[in-house]
């Protein structure tokens, strides 16, 4: 559950959604691990007590409540405060490494978290930016488990092993008991003999696109080794996307039988809502990105913040450009604002750019471009948008545009279709593979094959046709995405796994249900 412990998009979501559809799933008893990036946690309870030892109800309600403050806790920013935390991150993982490498190798272990009576907190930190209110009960009335250890920990313990040994090694997580273990990304730990390990893997970007990350050395290297340690380790993986698949099957062809490709699942949250356009101004103006100084206009006073707003979001509609995605290099934000600069000189000055995501890594030359027309009421950043108001920005915005230069899956096209909205997107494999006929196409480095992806959808004379029927097509193409299609998919591929069969049969299957959910 770590990535579920950040922002709204992505991996965070589809951890989210996966967890939901897995409840769902009669045959499946789904528990929830309880692990953070960088942060300690306090310990939850034991399973192995002795006879007349079960503790006290107030004891056990502590402990459970211990291991919530463990987990909101910001570490605090005090120079010497900071020191001691690396100090102790550093000890804590060369430790581990020790203890994994000398006999008698010892095992992280993990404790239990009964949900029950801390039900709100499961639901706000885990799932709430997601999963809609009548999912509270599904998801918070499962139990959890608690690696004490930080996920970082265990890939920092893996590396330093290569300082004292030719062979990298991993920890091993004890999951005794457990049948599947799923995890978010490679995993940097081994697992149980009697556990199969299942990575949900999302993209191999950091081996094949390294300089496109923050600390680019760590990410490539963490993503690698944990990476090959699993399929060493006779890992299944099941892949976002036939092209993440095959991304996967060039570095490590040999894990060709293990592998599977099941899409995420499209929250239930986007559809076709019959929503007013005239709320845009207030989404925008209630969702911008207030916490980044470069992501909004400075004002002096809250009238001259409010004349600024009216004057720009006051006519009706506002039409925009709507992008969705963390805001960093391989997203290609450089090449919509271009594209889009040249719309508003040659064809429409009245159109404004919405673009949707938290800043992430190498961002200040992206900024540096968006920043005159954010000052101009032109451009605008907005983050943490909940899913109702992503509705409505999908709904009526001119267009969607997705103009990543590599993905694993990207949400955003397939949930505006859900909503009733029209894509254009880089003409990369992934997106042919998964937004199929419904979307236009442009070169993802290529300014004016963009601007022409842009007037065909917008201002060529057949443009309304043209949006009609992508929005026709969306609609049919969203389908293969519902958890009513993809849920068979990962009963099957599980019940392939517990009986340690071969899963390359799952991928026909695949394909044959979502040609079900399409027509």
């Amino acid at each position: 559950m770590r990535p579920a412990l950040d922002g709204y998009a992505g991996i965070p979501q589809e951890t989210r959604l996966l967890f939901r559809g897995l409840c769902m799933i009669d045959s499946v008893e789904v528990e929830g691990l309880l692990q953070t990036s960088l942060r300690f946690l306090a310990s939850g309870m034991t399973e192995k007590r002795q006879a007349g030892t079960e503790p006290a109800e107030s004891a056990r309600l502590h402990r459970y409540s211990r291991v919530i403050v463990s987990m909101d806790s910001k570490p605090s920013k005090e120079p010497l405060d900071v020191v001691m935390l690396y100090l102790k991150r550093r000890r804590a993982a060369y430790a581990l490494t020790f203890s994994t490498l000398l006999p008698g190798l010892r095992k992280v272990k993990t404790s239990v978290f009964e949900s029950r009576y801390f039900e709100d907190y499961i639901w706000q930190a885990l799932f709430a930016k997601t999963l809609h209110a009548a999912d509270f009960a599904l998801v918070t009335a499962k139990n959890y488990r608690v690696c004490t250890v930080p996920w970082n920990i265990l890939q920092s313990a893996g590396l330093n092993s290569l300082k004292f040994v030719s062979k990298l090694v991993y920890p091993i997580l004890d999951t005794q008991g457990t049948d599947i273990f799923i995890a978010q990304t490679p995993y940097p730990a081994r697992v149980d003999p009697n556990t199969a390990l299942v990575v949900r893997y999302h993209d191999a970007l950091p081996v094949f696109m390294p300089h496109a990350f923050a600390n680019k050395a760590r990410h490539q290297a963490t993503h690698f080794h944990a990476l090959r340690s699993n399929v060493q380790s006779g890992a299944y993986f099941a892949c976002v996307s036939e092209s993440t698949r095959q991304d996967l099957l060039r570095i490590f062809p040999e894990a060709a039988d293990r592998t599977v490709t099941i899409h995420n699942m499209v929250s239930h949250h986007f559809y076709d809502e019959d929503s007013s356009a005239g709320r845009i101004p207030q989404v925008i103006r209630s969702r911008l990105n207030l916490q980044a100084p470069e992501a909004h206009p400075e004002f002096r006073g809250l009238s001259e913040q409010e004349h600024f707003y009216k004057q720009h979001l006051d006519e009706q509609p506002v039409k925009y450009l709507l992008m969705v995605s963390t805001i960093e290099p391989r997203k290609n934000h450089s090449r919509l604002i271009a594209a889009w600069e040249i719309i508003r000189a040659e064809v429409d000055p009245s159109l404004k750019l919405v673009i949707v995501g938290n800043l992430g890594w190498d961002v200040e030359p992206i900024m540096k471009e968006m920043r005159t027309w954010i000052d101009r009421g032109a451009l605008f950043v907005l983050n943490s948008v909940p899913a109702a108001d992503l509705r409505v920005l999908y709904r009526h915005a001119a267009a969607t545009v997705c103009p990543s230069l590599a993905e694993g899956f990207d949400f955003s096209g397939v949930e505006s279709m859900c909503s009733g909205g029209v894509a254009i997107a880089s003409d990369i494999a992934v997106h042919r593979e998964v937004y199929a006929n419904a979307s236009e196409y442009f070169e993802p480095h290529s300014t004016v094959s963009l601007v022409g992806a842009i007037k065909k959808v917008l201002y060529d004379p057949h443009a309304s046709q043209v949006q009609e029927e992508l929005r026709a097509r969306g609609k049919e193409v969203s389908l293969r995405y519902s958890p009513d299609t993809i849920l068979p998919q990962w009963e099957l591929f599980l019940k392939r796994v517990a009986n340690s069969e071969k899963v390359t049969d799952v991928l026909s299957t695949a394909g044959d249900l979502q040609s079900m959910g399409a027509k």
